[in-house]
């Protein structure tokens, strides 16, 4: 269904309603369910574009993540934004960050796996660490002996990094011809 252009203004209102109060990102299922009769999801993904061009002046915008469509600061006034909470984010150690970069860009993997591109053990702490943060779960079990489990990425982690998909990871950096990475299987 397709809103007559004096409706338009009323349905990007409840649009810009239902996205400043939620805490999270709202995917566009539950965004078309705001209007009755319910919205198809290309009418409602052009009134999200033109409140994204309404917010373009503004310190806050409006984007979409894995999950849906959030307002967020802008990347160049978070800093001083940060200032008012003393809080720290996390800081991870490299073996954490090492084995969540395999984990994105190698998906389903094992903990075998990980341990033969890393050259050495994964540690039980650094996967629960990234499992904690909800970046990280067990997908599925490898069908080998023992049925190790498989490990992804989550939606979680594709907002935290504002990515809609993991297709829009940065490319992998060309390594030195002496280190070898090993094909997960």
């Amino acid at each position: 269904m397709t809103l007559p252009e004096e409706e338009i203004p009323a349905a990007k209102q409840l649009l810009e309603a239902a996205l400043l109060s939620s805490p999270e990102a709202v995917p566009m299922a539950q965004l078309r369910k705001l209007f009755e009769p319910e919205l198809g999801a290309d009418t409602v993904r052009r009134l999200l574009e033109s409140l994204q061009e309404d917010w373009q002046v503004r310190a806050v915008e409006l984007v979409q993540v894995a999950s849906g469509w959030r307002f967020q600061t802008r990347p160049e006034v978070q800093e001083k934004i940060a200032r008012m909470t003393p809080e720290k984010p996390p800081r991870y150690s490299r073996a954490v960050m090492e084995t969540l970069a395999i984990i994105a860009y190698r998906q389903p993997v094992t903990r075998g796996d990980i341990e033969e591109i890393r050259g050495v053990a994964v540690s039980t702490p650094v996967l629960r660490t990234l499992e904690a943060r909800g970046w990280v779960e067990v997908v599925g079990h490898r069908e080998v002996p023992g049925r190790p489990a498989l490990y992804g990425t989550t939606p979680l982690l594709l907002d935290d990094l504002n990515l809609r998909s993991l297709q829009e990871l940065p490319p992998l950096a060309p390594l030195g011809e002496d280190v070898v990475l090993s094909e997960a299987s």
